[in-house]
């Protein structure tokens, strides 16, 4: 297949990325049926499977029609620039999910402690989340729509005209604001305060606008989509850290244990980060950050 590049205006990939944007917001809500019920209801997920995948594919021609075909080795196929590639395939499956589960050590070392990882090996509890809805939408479906969407499709555009490092930051912004739709949801069908359910929505809006930068940051070093994909799903199993259930240990010589798991956990992430992700290891010469 022949390379092609991005060379478009700054203003035109910001346009593509909120479009982008919009289609992935507004998919969720075009079956008018389901906006009376809930977000996790069975049937409402079902549909926004739906939705979700017809917009992955809709934006496809989308990123490949901006392209310029090019001879210089600046180029690459479409699927290259989406992360979707064979080289470094394997280490990009395994390297960056273990070092997002080593900033995970605290949360980990807690589910260990509360014998939650007892769960997982029980055959049981993976066929009943594999007959879930809502686990199939946390675990499978958003976290592969959403990386596709936000990161594989925006980054293209936006490194040729802001460059690898600022993008890590710009394309997240989308990724926020996008989930501030969850505040009408509650406002609507939860019936929350605007006060309470704004507040909730803003923290929600700047953790995920932190995790999407971090999601940028994988897909960039790597090159690959099922980085940012794995550790999206990993970071959704997980949740927020529930540091208010370690202050809450009686046991002072335990509650400070779990406290240094989680510093500890952090200091590693922040140590590995650079030498886990180098584009070597995963065959990256498409992006140079």
């Amino acid at each position: 297949m022949a390379g092609v590049v991005y060379d478009i205006d700054a203003w035109q990939s910001i346009l593509l990325c909120f479009l982008f944007a919009i289609l992935y917001v507004g998919s969720l809500y075009v079956w008018s049926e389901t906006n009376s019920k809930s977000r996790d209801h069975p049937e409402t997920i079902r549909k926004r499977f739906i939705s979700v995948t017809v917009v992955s594919f809709l934006v496809i021609p989308i990123v490949w029609y901006f392209g310029s075909p090019t001879t210089t080795d600046r180029g690459h196929t479409v699927l290259e620039w989406l992360g979707i590639r064979f080289s470094g395939f394997i280490t990009a499956l395994v390297i960056p999910l273990l070092l997002t589960m080593v900033l995970f050590a605290g949360p980990l070392t807690l589910h260990y402690m509360d014998g939650v990882f007892r769960l997982y090996l029980e055959p049981r509890y993976w066929i009943n989340s594999l007959n879930n809805s809502i686990w199939l939408r946390n675990h499978i479906v958003a976290p592969i729509s959403e990386e596709f969407i936000f990161r594989a499709c925006m980054l293209p555009f936006l490194v040729p005209q802001f460059g690898e490092g600022w993008s890590v930051f710009i394309c997240p912004l989308f990724f926020g604001v996008a989930h501030l739709h969850h505040m009408i949801e509650k406002i609507t069908q939860n019936k929350e305060d605007v006060k309470d359910a704004f507040k909730s929505s803003a923290f929600q809006m700047a953790f995920t606008t932190v995790f999407g930068a971090y999601s940028a940051f994988l897909f960039l070093r790597t090159g690959h989509f099922v980085a940012p994909f794995l550790a999206h799903a990993f970071c959704n199993h997980m949740g927020f850290p529930a540091f208010n259930e370690v202050l809450a240990y009686q046991d002072k010589a335990l509650r400070r244990k779990l406290i240094a798991a989680f510093v500890l956990g952090l200091l590693a992430w922040i140590y590995l980060l650079y030498p886990l992700t180098s584009p070597f290891i995963y065959s990256n010469e498409i992006y140079d950050l």
